[in-house]
């Protein structure tokens, strides 16, 4: 998409983006491993398929279609193969979003991946909290757990997701929310309620991918059979003003994720991506990275793509900023500082 703004104000307004403090709602624990991580963990486990060498790792991140997509993730998801491997993770990712402003994360973890390859599970919820509370020590992000079942491993994880999430002799402090990841493809919603169902009866929140591969009709389906606060992509919403009116109404946020739609070519280009569609609709937007070092891009990227989208200036990028915090699951006091804190910030970049 051309952006037709002098390149001065956009280099300005790519500099208040970096300054501006932020909030991310969609972003996978493995899929946010940078380059440098990848590589460390592909040279520490030399059977992987995975390269170690950089300029053939970014080759190797580049996607025909989502089920390509798919097929590599889960070729990264295989080097996380240690309590270790899970703590470095986990932290290094803290350390790349604080780098953008990153005060509050909800981070996608797919515990199945690890326990399934014999990972001991106290080990692992213990390597996630140790990491979360020395990030949140050591550069002032704050992390929270969302568990998501891998729809593509169907109903086996999810009953091992949902019992790691509400076994309370388990549940990590961090977790917040129960998710639905993987492709909607051959993986209808419905078969996940009586998970869904567990996971809110034990005060989780639900936060299920929908609509991105498939139509407006899984959308439908997140929202009524897996009860869905918030919904993941949400793409093919565009195509029912039924449902735009619903989600509008009812104030369900989309976590919209851009760059990822078109590397997976869940959208053909940005021209065509719906995220225009939805504000007009009034729906309440949330923008994030979701595999951001696989898909070339990460958060600040990310609210630059929406600014040219949305021809926003400098308040409308904190109100979309502010929409993350509003549609997160920070509790009330925590809300209040992140968005006094992006208004003390916006307030003083535009004072004269």
């Amino acid at each position: 998409m051309t952006d037709h703004r002098d390149i001065p104000a956009v280099r300005e307004l790519h500099t208040f983006i970096a300054g501006l403090p932020k909030a991310e709602l969609h972003v996978h624990h493995v899929g946010s491993a940078s380059p440098r991580i990848v590589s460390e963990l592909a040279a520490r486990h030399r059977d992987s398929r995975v390269p170690s060498d950089p300029e053939a790792l970014a080759e190797y991140f580049t996607f025909t279609d989502f089920a390509h997509f798919i097929d590599v993730y889960l070729s990264v998801v295989d080097l996380v193969r240690t309590p270790e491997d899970v703590r470095l993770l986990t932290y290094e990712i803290a350390r790349d979003m604080s780098r953008q402003r990153v005060r509050y994360a909800e981070l996608t973890l797919t515990p199945f991946s690890s326990t399934r390859r014999g990972m001991d599970e106290r080990a692992f919820m213990d390597a996630i909290e140790d990491a979360r509370k020395a990030a949140e020590a050591d550069f002032g992000t704050v992390l929270r757990w969302c568990f998501d079942i891998p729809g593509e491993a169907g109903l086996e994880s999810a009953e091992e997701t949902v019992r790691l999430a509400t076994d309370d002799r388990l549940r990590p402090e961090g977790l917040v929310s129960f998710g639905l990841g993987g492709p909607e493809i051959g993986v209808p919603r419905p078969q996940f309620k009586p998970h869904f169902d567990r996971a809110i009866a034990a005060g989780l929140r639900s936060v299920p991918h929908a609509g991105e591969t498939t139509g407006p009709e899984t959308v439908w389906a997140a929202l009524t059979d897996l009860r869905a606060e918030r919904i993941g992509h949400g793409t093919s919403a565009a195509q029912d003003t039924k449902l735009l009116a619903h989600l509008a109404e009812h104030r369900i946020p989309l976590e919209v994720c851009p760059t990822s739609n078109i590397a997976t070519r869940a959208v053909r280009t940005l021209d065509e991506h719906p995220l225009k569609t939805f504000v007009q609709a009034g729906v309440m937007v949330t923008i994030n990275s979701d595999d951001p070092p696989m898909f070339g891009t990460d958060l600040n990227n990310e609210y630059a793509v929406a600014a040219r989208l949305l021809d926003l200036d400098e308040r409308g990028l904190a109100d979309l900023a502010k929409n993350a915090v509003e549609g997160s699951f920070l509790d009330p006091a925590g809300k209040a500082r992140l968005t006094a804190e992006i208004d003390s910030y916006t307030t003083a970049w535009l004072a004269p």
